[in-house]
């Protein structure tokens, strides 16, 4: 086999990508994918806190994306490779727009742990108001991509899960409670310091949980810069799978709220998302149009609301613990720490402040 450095014989990028071992990777897709010419190169894609994501390239332009879990330790099943596969794979027959696939790798000698690889899907994604700005000046065109946002996520919802093999993806009951004891227990296992508001939160969700409504996949963390979209502004795939499972489908529509704050108050709002461009719908137009395209009522929505503004309060938590720990390798480390740390208790004020509306 050639030299690592060079990837002159087996493949391997010319330099070295923190989370790729580019010889057993290079000779993986060498295997799976016969068209790869190499060498390859590896580029990790920005965007994400949690699963890695990288573009692979080879001597011809082609392209693919390679998913693998971070580099530090990890929680749980929500970094469970074979898992997020199996979900985008099944999605892959069905009107939700996901990558296809290619395949999977489990063998941990290969690349020190599991990964997957899917066909690269090129197009804009509207990680902030810059990035929307710059790919549809028009606000008609940012309406639209709004509303599609929500018959996406009807979309997603309307899937059965038996139907496409995902039946057994997880329980189909009693998810809200099921949600609370998991994300306090990652609470518990990651945070770097106490919040009260994450403990009365906890406690005051827990002693209301309104009725199920029907179950459905859910995708664990739904927003719009976990979408490609075309140049048109269509939806070409939806990413991030890691969170899915099966549940109440309304825990995603209050999640997708988390991350689409009102214009007038984005005080609570993960930078400066897309959504604070004039011409996307507010966020009662967003529900609205959910509730048309699904046939669901939301009339818990604040509850729903609140419950994803916890549960994204702990992602991030556990997202700050890794970079100060080193997970995330030299990509950002120590840049904007602090910032994060805040942001977790604004978040975490936030859903305190909705949960005590009723």
């Amino acid at each position: 086999m050639g030299d690592e450095a060079t990837g002159r014989d087996d493949g391997s990028a010319m330099e070295a990508v923190d989370g790729i071992e580019a010889a057993g990777v290079g000779a993986w897709i060498a295997e799976h994918v016969p068209a790869a010419r190499p060498p390859l190169s590896y580029e990790r894609i920005a965007g994400g806190h949690s699963n890695l994501t990288y573009r692979v390239s080879d001597a011809d332009g082609n392209e693919w994306a390679l998913r693998r879990p971070p580099l530090g330790k990890t929680l749980s099943s929500a970094h469970d490779m074979a898992r997020e596969h199996q979900v985008v794979a099944a999605l892959g027959g069905t009107p939700v727009p996901v990558a296809p696939v290619v395949g999977l790798c489990e063998d941990e000698s290969v690349n020190g742990a599991p990964f997957y690889v899917m066909e690269f899907v090129r197009g804009p994604v509207l990680r902030g108001t810059s990035e929307a700005e710059a790919a549809f000046p028009d606000e008609g065109d940012r309406h639209e991509i709004g509303m599609r946002v929500a018959d996406t996520l009807a979309q997603i919802h309307a899937v059965d899960p038996d139907a496409v093999g995902l039946g057994d993806l997880g329980r189909k009951e009693d998810y809200v409670a099921r949600q609370l004891r998991r994300w306090y227990g990652q609470w518990e296992k990651s945070k770097t310091r106490d919040l009260a508001s994450i403990d009365r939160v906890h406690d005051r969700l827990a002693a209301r949980i309104p009725a199920q409504e029907g179950t459905s996949i859910v995708h664990g963390d739904y927003r719009l810069d976990n979408m490609i979209l075309t140049d048109s502004g269509e939806v070409a795939a939806v990413v991030d799978w890691e969170l899915c499972t099966l549940g109440d489908p309304l825990a995603d529509v209050g999640t997708l709220m988390a991350y689409w704050p009102d214009r007038d108050n984005p005080d609570a709002a993960l930078g400066m998302p897309a959504n604070l461009l004039p011409g996307f719908p507010t966020r009662e137009e967003l529900a609205a149009r959910y509730a048309e395209a699904s046939g669901r009522d939301l009339a818990d929505l604040d509850f729903y609301t609140a419950l994803g503004y916890w549960k994204l309060a702990i992602i991030l938590e556990g997202v700050y613990a890794r970079y100060a720990a080193g997970g995330y390798g030299n990509f950002e480390l120590n840049r904007g720490l602090e910032e994060l740390a805040r942001l977790v208790e604004r978040l975490a004020e936030t859903a305190a402040g909705i949960e005590s509306r009723d």
